[in-house]
């Protein structure tokens, strides 16, 4: 592992303009972080890392390397870029198990997290480097958000998630409060008469997006941000169909054969799967069968009806009568995205959504009211994890600036 990363490092041109920097949405100073790894400076390369993203040791394994950092790298032109995902993971990993400093001092002031994902974490960090006292509230039993359970074993260990608790939060004197939902026993409100001085909002996006069509309530249909909550729990069959071609539909396809599924085919209604290159060629790899230009009309006990569809210039599609056509399965998985639930907007006054039930906030995380902060998934749809760790660290900026009394 380590000859390969140093073999990666060294094919590095150093760029005086690097487009890999530029093509990273949090702007991590990759060739600063691999000249101080070269010069055998690990502990402080590692340091600059976690400076710039909390979540380096996650962002190393899952983010879309090949459309940001190494899509851009100059050498990818001609032929491979430099894979600094390895890079990151090598170092980010090595110097975790040295971070063992405690709490920053106090400022007095308390601040809640609601939500542990990508965002609440990223925000939690940041106040907490600050000296604010943070306590982080959480639905589920663990820490991680759609880190945790979202997104399959064989990507992100849940180790890595674990060790991210112990050193990031607990030795920082961070607090968390799992399998408590805000909205129902406590609400915002009790939260501020408790002397919070701000809150952020992180909760993600967990309901998922239904296809309205006929049979979609029978037993032996699901949908994917369930079955990657707790695979276990599912009993599938041998023959699978995944309606949806995205990143998430990739996760549940390779997660569904890794538990015993033998034939799984995904459909999707454009003429090309909107997953990335990676995760397509590795479902691809694993067996996954794709079927395009399909559009789903109705589920039964025996499977799923679909119609073809034809792509207009407009980017539109239309369906083409007279293909209707069943195709047999033991179960179906319905993975068209998710969105947010709409219990705190019901239980909080004055914090206003829109539409689609989506937070309200503008660049800088800032809600309907003031003490309240949003951003990730709840404000913005599913995103990527560096996207929303990004957008995070300018609203721990604009909370830090509130909570100080300064106009932001």
């Amino acid at each position: 592992m380590a000859a390969h990363v140093l073999d990666e490092a060294n094919r590095c041109l150093n760029c005086k303009k690097p487009q890999c920097q530029k093509g990273c949405p949090i702007g991590t100073p990759i060739p600063e972080v691999i000249r101080l790894m070269l010069d055998g400076h690990l502990d402080e390369a590692g340091r600059k890392l976690f400076e710039n993203n909390p979540l380096t040791t996650v962002c190393s394994l899952i983010c879309n390397h090949e459309k940001q950092c190494e899509g851009h790298c100059v050498l990818a032109r001609k032929g491979a870029p430099v894979h600094f995902s390895t890079i990151e993971n090598y170092i980010s990993g090595t110097y975790s198990s040295k971070m063992v400093k405690g709490p920053a001092p106090s400022n007095g002031m308390r601040t809640a997290i609601i939500g542990s994902g990508p965002a609440g974490l990223t925000i939690a960090v940041l106040l907490a480097r600050k000296g604010y006292q943070v306590t982080i509230f959480e639905s589920k039993d663990k820490i991680g958000g759609v880190l945790r359970y979202g997104i399959p074993e064989f990507r992100l260990p849940k180790s890595i998630l674990d060790d991210f608790e112990y050193r990031h939060l607990r030795l920082k004197g961070i607090k968390v409060r799992p399998n408590t939902t805000i909205g129902g026993a406590i609400t915002i409100d009790d939260l501020l008469r408790d002397g919070y001085r701000s809150i952020f909002i992180g909760t993600g996006v967990w309901r998922p997006n239904a296809l309205h069509i006929k049979g979609e309530t029978l037993g032996h249909v699901h949908y994917g941000i369930n079955y990657l909550n707790n695979p276990d729990s599912f009993h599938l069959g041998e023959k699978v169909i995944v309606i949806g071609a995205g990143n998430a539909a990739m996760d549940v396809a390779r997660t569904a054969l890794r538990k015993g599924v033998r034939e799984l085919q995904c459909f999707s209604r454009e003429s090309t799967a909107a997953a990335s290159r990676h995760e397509f060629d590795y479902a691809v790899l694993e067996g996954v069968e794709f079927i395009y230009l399909k559009i789903p009309l109705e589920i039964t006990d025996e499977g799923v009806i679909f119609a073809d569809v034809q792509e207009n210039e407009d980017g539109t599609v239309e369906r083409i009568s007279g293909t209707e056509t069943l195709y047999h399965a033991d179960s179906v998985i319905i993975s068209i995205s998710q969105g947010p639930r709409n219990q705190l907007v019901n239980t909080t006054k004055g914090l206003e959504a829109n539409s689609h039930g989506l937070l309200l906030a503008d660049e800088k995380g800032r809600t309907s009211r003031p003490e309240i902060f949003a951003s990730g998934d709840v404000v913005n749809g599913a995103r990527t994890v560096v996207e929303a760790v990004a957008h995070s660290k300018i609203v721990a900026e604009s909370m830090d600036l509130y909570m100080k009394g300064i106009s932001s």
